[in-house]
């Protein structure tokens, strides 16, 4: 059963990404998760983070490379979330930085993320308290890398004070830590348009 977007509560024609990679986990996730991620076309969420970066100067050049933000102790973010099909577009600013990835199911039953050449594919786990993502394998334009050359990730996804809240920390041992931002993000709700013909003020004359 497909169910319904828990922000338009239109039924969805397929479910969502997450939704076909969790099986049988998903209906186990609590709500603030399912609704960040039971897409149906677009959503967009806004929240607050805290960003590292890591203080080699190749962590520096792989890190503007992606265009992973800049150090803060709290910065505004902002994640434009768009549904194509079988695919994902995340949309992701930090303050004045953005960045943006495309994610889609792969090969075993793996999300599969891409930034730019570069495809990390990742498995899904929940644990009853977190959405963890485990990076497996990765690809540049296509061919499949060694796991030597991998870089190293901690993401996971959980619920902190009833809001949405994330973790991602990415290392490499060649230039140490690259990246670690953690925050939270609320749904960003747009009211309905009110469709009613204006009622006449006044007396007509």
């Amino acid at each position: 059963m497909a169910g319904s977007d828990p922000v338009s509560g239109r039924p969805h024609t397929c479910p969502s990404l997450y939704a076909r990679l969790l099986g049988g986990a998903w209906p186990d996730l609590p709500e603030p998760l399912r609704r960040m991620h039971a897409l149906e076309d677009a959503l967009s969420a806004a929240g607050r983070a805290k960003v590292e970066r890591g203080a080699g100067a190749l962590a520096n050049v792989v890190a503007a490379l992606v265009g992973f933000p800049p150090a803060s102790d709290d910065v505004a973010v902002r994640v434009d979330f768009e549904r194509r099909g079988d695919l994902e577009i995340w949309r992701r600013r930090f303050g004045d930085q953005t960045f943006h990835s495309r994610q889609q199911i792969g090969r075993e039953q793996r999300l599969v993320e891409s930034f730019g050449p570069a495809a990390f594919a990742m498995t899904l786990t929940w644990d009853g308290r977190r959405l963890n993502l485990r990076l497996r394998q990765w690809r540049f334009l296509g061919i499949p890398m060694p796991d030597w050359s991998a870089p190293v990730s901690t993401a996971y996804e959980e619920v902190i004070d009833g809001r949405f809240s994330f973790f991602v920390e990415i290392s490499h041992p060649w230039t140490g830590l690259i990246v670690r931002y953690s925050g939270w993000l609320e749904p960003i709700i747009v009211p309905a348009r009110n469709l009613d013909p204006p009622r006449p003020t006044g007396r007509r004359r």
